[in-house]
């Protein structure tokens, strides 16, 4: 333990995506398996989480569809932009994320991507699809809230 403070966290990306088109049942960290230049464009902040999911096979855990960037001084080092890349989680977690997943409608989704102390984690989600009622829903309660934030200040000046 050097003279850090706790653990340094920097955020590099998040799935704003994913807390309007799901409900987030329970979240935990994992690490990412990342190649050389993979890791230099997670550093610079080149991904994206949009289209991203995840999905055990096999009793390992895979993130597919998430977009990193090409490495721009990588050339030919550098490896396709969409590949799977492997999630590394504890065997007793995956048996209980799979053991979970086996529910109509549930599924793995990456909320974040953070370096923590050097290393590129992802918050992974267990979530459930939200209807567009649902969704409705959430924006109405965040308009009203909005609203009323405003007649608050409006009163007290």
């Amino acid at each position: 333990m050097g003279s850090q403070s706790k653990s340094d966290v920097k955020v590099v990306a998040t799935n704003r995506k994913a807390f309007h088109d799901y409900f987030i049942l329970e979240v935990v960290e994992a690490g990412i398996a990342l190649s050389g230049t993979e890791i230099k464009s997670v550093r610079e902040g080149k991904i994206s989480l949009r289209e991203g999911y995840a999905k055990v096979e096999d009793g390992e855990v895979w993130l597919e569809d998430v977009y990193i960037a090409p490495y721009q001084p990588g050339s030919r080092e550098n490896p396709p932009a969409t590949r799977r890349r492997k999630l590394l989680l504890h065997r007793d977690e995956i048996r209980r994320w799979l053991g979970k997943l086996q529910e109509k409608g549930l599924t793995l989704v990456p909320l974040r991507v953070y370096l923590k102390d050097n290393l590129a984690k992802v918050e992974l989600a267990l979530v459930k699809g939200k209807k567009l009622y649902d969704k409705r829903e959430a924006i109405a309660e965040r308009d009203a809230n909005r609203r009323i934030e405003q007649a608050m200040r409006e009163r007290w000046r």
